[in-house]
């Protein structure tokens, strides 16, 4: 048994149509690694618990996995709004949404994130969770702790990138995006701010009051 099959068997079970959109999404789409999986699928779903929003926004939807773990967390009032650029996964994504008794907590958006994010007010949300194009999540941190409320928090997924954030002189666009948000996310005054290395990295920051 490896580590990792360790830790699964001694957390909470990953509910069945979660277990089937992972696979789905392993077999029909390229890079189905990047599906946030049980463990990190049930932290979200307990982080959310523990803040307990009433507005979500998700940057970066893919097949609706992690969406679904945050909306298992919401009561009946609470509302996840969450944003996918990939229009040819709409179907897929809504399928996956349809298959869950909390897919009618989330509203799906198709488009670019820093444009449709504009239709929304100043402290707007209670929790965001970043897991989009890491290229410019610079851009989304910048664009999104203003819609966040004071004592909010953002959750950033993908934040050690493999490892390749370390590097002395990295190449990689994305690499490099992940590296500025980093830095800014770590100067910043406004939040409190934490890395767990966990699977890819995960920041969780806090918005100050």
């Amino acid at each position: 048994m490896t580590l990792d099959e360790y830790i699964e068997a001694h957390i909470d079970r990953e509910p069945d149509y979660l277990y089937k959109i992972d696979r789905l999404t392993n077999l029909r789409l390229l890079n189905g690694r990047m599906c946030s999986g049980h463990l990190q699928g049930r932290l979200l779903k307990m982080l959310t618990s523990m803040i307990a929003p009433k507005r979500v926004l998700e940057l970066g939807t893919f097949s609706g996995y992690s969406a679904l773990c945050i909306a298992e967390a919401l009561s009946d009032d609470a509302r996840l709004d969450t944003i996918e650029v990939d229009d040819e996964l709409e179907d897929f994504i809504r399928e996956n949404l349809a298959s869950s008794p909390h897919g009618h907590k989330v509203c799906l958006h198709i488009g670019d994130a820093t444009e449709i994010m504009r239709q929304w007010t100043e402290s707007e949300f209670d929790l965001i969770f970043i897991d989009a194009d890491k290229r410019q999540y610079d851009d989304y941190y910048a664009a999104a702790l203003p819609l966040l409320r004071p004592g909010g928090y953002i959750i950033a997924d993908n934040t050690l990138w493999d490892g390749h954030v370390t590097e002395i002189n990295p190449r990689s666009s994305q690499t490099l995006g992940i590296m500025r948000f980093n830095d800014m996310v770590a100067s910043d005054p406004r939040v409190e701010k934490v890395i767990i290395p966990l699977r890819d990295g995960l920041t969780i920051i806090r918005k100050l009051p």
